[in-house]
């Protein structure tokens, strides 16, 4: 399938980096972004939409970039949206991180009007959004994979075919999970190693290349020791990629314990103004407590 046109829908922290990767490859890009400035893409050739309908008639494949579930359900399935302008076989790509069974529902309604779908959420952040190193994870057909790979692999360095539509989204689950756990690891430690007198520094130092180091650690330390908390990744979305989780768990009758423990520290963060923070001041609410802080 010779792609021509990409639509591309949502423009904030991560969807805007992302589109103008696609522009430097170079494709013909269709945005819309109901909040979002657009005038730095227009510099760049691409072309604006004035409703997301108006992107699904324009393009060969639509990708979406957006917060959360109703987010994406508005865009795609509410007035003026996507399922009003998209042509049969044409692809429509979330990027959003959903919860699975929303990226189910879509996909049925589009599937009524003989298009395709996947579900294609990323990790690693606006940095890798930026320099095109995300990690893409993709659940749905097959056949749209197989349309939609050469695009994707222009915003990640690895796209990986995970199953069915959902798929993707559960993955993206796992991967938060696992990563807000392990922020809250490493700050508990960090926190204790300050506490009792050693430099953080060099824990980190020696710690990093053994069973205990990590991408996470190896990203959000240095992050920590110069105090640094402005959002690569902000709490309030982890907030909501942890609920999607916890939501998920409870469907399926999964005791999702641990998640539900450093949902309530998040939560906590947020409530002391610090939702718009990087989630790596996860520490701070370990400082809070032991009246101690992680620096250099």
């Amino acid at each position: 399938m010779t792609i021509n046109s990409i639509g591309f829908i949502g423009l904030g922290i991560m969807g805007r980096p992302m589109a103008k990767n696609l522009i430097k490859a170079g494709y013909k890009l269709i945005v819309y972004d109901k909040f979002a400035k657009t005038d730095d893409f227009v510099s760049l050739g691409a072309e604006i939409a004035k409703s997301n309908k108006e992107v699904a008639e324009k393009s060969d494949i639509i990708i979406t970039m957006l917060p959360n579930s109703p987010h994406v359900k508005e865009a795609v399935l509410g007035g003026q949206g996507v399922i009003e302008g998209i042509k049969k076989g044409t692809v429509l790509a979330d990027m959003s991180s959903i919860a699975p069974a929303a990226s189910q529902e879509i996909y049925a309604a589009l599937k009524e009007k003989g298009a395709l779908m996947i579900d294609a959420p990323v990790s690693g952040g606006e940095p890798k959004a930026i320099d095109a190193t995300l990690a893409i994870m993709v659940g749905g057909d097959k056949e749209a994979f197989e349309i939609a790979n050469p695009i994707l692999a222009k915003m990640g360095s690895s796209v990986t075919y995970v199953g069915e539509i959902g798929s993707g989204n559960v993955t993206k689950l796992a991967n938060q999970i696992i990563v807000a756990l392990n922020i809250a690891a490493v700050s508990e430690a960090f926190v204790l190693a300050t506490k009792a007198g050693v430099n953080p520094e060099s824990v980190f130092n020696a710690i990093k290349g053994g069973l205990a180091g990590s991408t996470v650690m190896n990203a959000k330390v240095p992050m920590i020791l110069d105090g640094n908390f402005k959002p690569g990744f902000r709490i309030e979305l982890h907030i909501k990629d942890l609920q999607n989780a916890l939501d998920t768990a409870h469907e399926l009758n999964v005791p999702i314990q641990l998640t539900a423990s450093v949902m309530e520290i998040l939560q906590a963060l947020k409530v002391d103004g610090m939702g718009a923070n990087d989630h790596s001041a996860i520490v701070r609410y370990y400082e809070k407590l032991a009246k101690k802080e992680v620096r250099k």
